[in-house]
C-alpha cells in the first residue's frame, strides 16, 4: 500500500509540475509584498486633501471606479486609477503627474499577482493545482511517519512533517478563496449608503484613519469598499455618508495573502513558500535520481546479457 501511494505521489507531481511550479513561485513573490507596503507607508505622508486633488486633476468627470496606492512604487509612492479611462492611470504621488506605469517592483509583484490568480486566464487550472496539492499532502500524511536521516530523502520528509500545519494552510486557505469561503458570521454583511464619488470616499476615510495607509478603495455594487493598513492588518470597511463600517474579518485570504500581522505574518507566508518550493525541489530531484539509477540498472542488465 505504501509503495503503491508513493507511486501515486510522484505521478501527481509530475503532472502538475508546471503549473505548481508557477503557482510556488509567484506565491514567494507575493510573500513579501504585505511586508514591502507596510514598510514603506510613512504615516501622515498622504492627506485627503492631496488625494483629492489629484483626482480632481486626473478623473474631473468622477468616472473612476476605484484606486489603489502602492506605497513602494516609487519614493512618494503610487496611485492607480481604475475606469476614469480606456486603461489604468498610474500617478507618482511625488509630482502628481501620471507616468507610463508602475516600476520594476510595483509590476513584479502585479504580474505574480495575475499569474498566481488566473494562470494565463486559466482560473480553473489554479484551483485544480491547489486540490493537488492538497492531495499529495495527504498522500504523504498517509504513508506515515518518516524515518528520519541525513539525505536528500530524509529531509524531504523531515520537512514536510516538520512543516505540516504551514503546508496544509496554504492551499487549503487557497481552495477556500477560490471558492469563496470566508467564515463570516452568517449575519448580513454591514452596509453605508454609498457615496457617490471617491471623492467623497476618500473624505470619509480621512475623518477617522490615515489616508496614508490606504491600500486600495473598490466599486462594489452601489457600494464603496475600502482597505485599509491597520496596524500591519489589512482591514476592509464599507464605506457612506454615515463612515466606515467594519466588514466581517475574511480569515482565509488574511492567512494566504500573510497581511493580518503586517512584517510577522508575511514572514510566516515567506517560510511557508520556501518549506513547499523545498519540498517541490528535492521530490523532483528524488524522482530523476530514480529514474537516472533504473536506466543505468536497465543498461547494465542488458551489457551483461549480451
Amino acid at each position: 500500500m505504501k509503495r503503491r501511494l508513493l507511486q501515486l505521489h510522484r505521478w501527481i507531481t509530475l503532472v502538475f509540475s508546471l503549473p505548481l511550479a508557477v503557482l510556488l513561485i509567484t506565491g514567494l513573490v507575493l510573500s513579501f509584498e504585505p511586508m514591502v507596503a507596510t514598510n514603506a507607508i510613512v504615516p501622515g505622508s498622504l492627506s485627503a486633501q492631496k488625494l483629492d486633488g489629484l483626482l480632481a486633476q486626473h478623473d474631473p468627470a468622477g468616472k473612476a471606479r476605484g484606486l489603489f496606492v502602492r506605497s513602494y512604487d516609487g519614493p512618494a509612492g503610487s496611485m492607480t486609477l481604475v475606469g476614469a479611462a480606456d486603461k489604468p492611470k498610474v500617478i507618482d504621488l511625488a509630482t502628481g503627474e501620471e507616468k507610463p506605469g508602475t516600476g520594476r517592483l510595483a509590476g513584479l509583484f502585479q504580474q505574480s499577482r495575475m499569474l498566481h490568480e488566473h494562470m494565463l486566464d486559466q482560473r480553473w487550472l489554479v484551483s485544480l493545482s491547489t486540490a493537488a496539492m492538497l492531495v499529495l499532502i495527504a498522500l504523504g500524511v498517509l504513508m506515515g511517519w518518516p524515518r528520519l536521516a541525513n539525505s536528500l530523502s530524509g529531509w524531504h520528509k523531515g520537512l514536510a512533517w516538520i512543516g505540516l500545519p504551514l503546508v496544509i494552510a496554504s492551499p487549503l486557505t487557497g481552495l477556500f478563496i477560490a471558492f469563496g469561503v470566508t467564515f463570516a458570521p452568517s449575519t448580513p454583511s454591514p452596509r453605508a449608503a454609498a457615496p457617490t464619488t471617491l471623492r467623497e470616499t476618500v473624505q470619509t476615510v480621512a475623518a477617522t484613519h490615515d489616508p496614508s495607509r490606504l491600500i486600495w478603495i473598490r466599486s462594489r455594487g452601489n457600494a464603496h469598499l475600502v482597505r485599509l493598513d491597520d496596524a500591519g492588518e489589512y482591514r476592509v470597511y464599507a464605506a457612506g455618508r454615515d463612515g466606515l463600517v467594519a466588514t466581517p474579518r475574511n480569515w482565509p485570504r488574511l492567512i494566504h495573502e500573510g497581511n493580518w500581522a503586517g512584517t510577522l505574518s508575511a514572514m510566516v507566508d515567506v517560510i511557508t513558500s520556501v518549506v513547499l518550493i523545498g519540498l517541490f525541489a528535492t521530490g523532483l530531484v528524488l524522482w530523476g535520481r530514480r529514474t537516472l539509477r533504473r536506466r543505468r540498472n536497465a543498461r547494465a542488465a542488458a551489457g551483461v546479457a549480451a
